[in-house]
């Protein structure tokens, strides 16, 4: 942790996305030891890892998730989380860290999703009269394929979905209308998402599709360039060891602009040039 402090600053406002990662040949059928997951939290902006944790073999994302922000610092900036940590304790970690929260909500939190959904089935009704409310719309056509993204906000609504006041900081929520088209099919998929954030429509949506970077940029570099999927460490905490190694390789090389290649050939260059590797590594 103090490495990372020590080569980065957060930005004010950015995203940290966070988000799990299977080591899919992590596992031993001769120990009865089951694939590790980690647990990582990645600054968009400045394409860092700046934590990670091990999934306990015994629980899930949903324990691990509150370790990460109680050793981070994210005060001011944007953390976002896939359905699966839309939970009262992760959401009160991020609030004690002062940091604003963007997290995905399914039917796995049924009561609060069909308050949410009737809350938005109400205002389109009532044409949103009565309600504090921002709207985006944004279409892009790209080698085939069309997308529009129509994002709705609501605030001031916590009295109707979240009277108890269980949800730390709960000062908005969003729906997300996504339609696709490729090769002249369309499909329409619709999200919900709750959030600490002030009402502010392209914010919420520019978060959530920010949010995906962690897959592009972290762990697809980590399957592709680094082949981890493919690794066959699994003995005692060697797999949790190297998946720190590689965080904190997948960091450096993203840290370093004088080489403009991909992460694999920054690999193989640092392997071969003394000079770049101590660049990478002492910069």
């Amino acid at each position: 942790m103090s490495w990372v402090k020590s080569i980065s600053s957060v930005t004010q406002g950015e995203v940290i996305a966070i988000d799990g990662k299977t080591l899919r040949h992590s596992s031993d059928n001769s120990q009865e030891k089951s694939a590790i997951q980690m647990v990582s939290a990645w600054a968009i902006v400045n394409r860092l890892v700046l934590g990670q944790v091990k999934v306990d073999s015994q629980s899930n994302e949903i324990t691990a998730i509150p370790e990460l922000p109680k050793v981070l610092s994210l005060r001011g900036c944007i953390v976002t989380i896939d359905a699966i940590g839309c939970q009262k304790e992760i959401v009160k970690s991020i609030a004690q860290q002062e940091a604003d929260y963007v997290i995905t909500l399914k039917k796995n939190q049924g009561s609060l999703y069909k308050r949410v959904e009737a809350l938005f089935s109400e205002a389109l009704r009532s044409k949103y009269q009565g309600f504090t409310h921002s709207f985006l719309r944004h279409s892009q056509e790209s080698h085939g394929r069309e997308e529009t993204r129509y994002c709705v906000m609501l605030s001031d609504i916590h009295n109707q979905i979240d009277p108890e006041g269980k949800w730390q900081n709960l000062q908005s929520t969003g729906r997300l209308d996504l339609m696709r088209t490729v090769n002249g099919k369309t499909k329409i998929e619709t999200r919900y998402f709750i959030s600490s954030l002030p009402n502010n429509a392209k914010l919420l949506a520019d978060s959530v599709r920010q949010h995906w970077g962690i897959e592009n940029s972290l762990h697809w570099v980590l399957d592709v360039a680094f082949r981890e999927d493919d690794s066959r460490i699994r003995k005692d905490n060697a797999p949790q060891n190297f998946a720190v190694l590689r965080h904190i390789a997948s960091s450096l090389l993203q840290q370093d602009k004088s080489v403009k290649t991909g992460i694999k050939n920054k690999r193989l260059k640092a392997g071969w040039d003394n000079e770049y590797l101590a660049k990478v590594l002492f910069k």
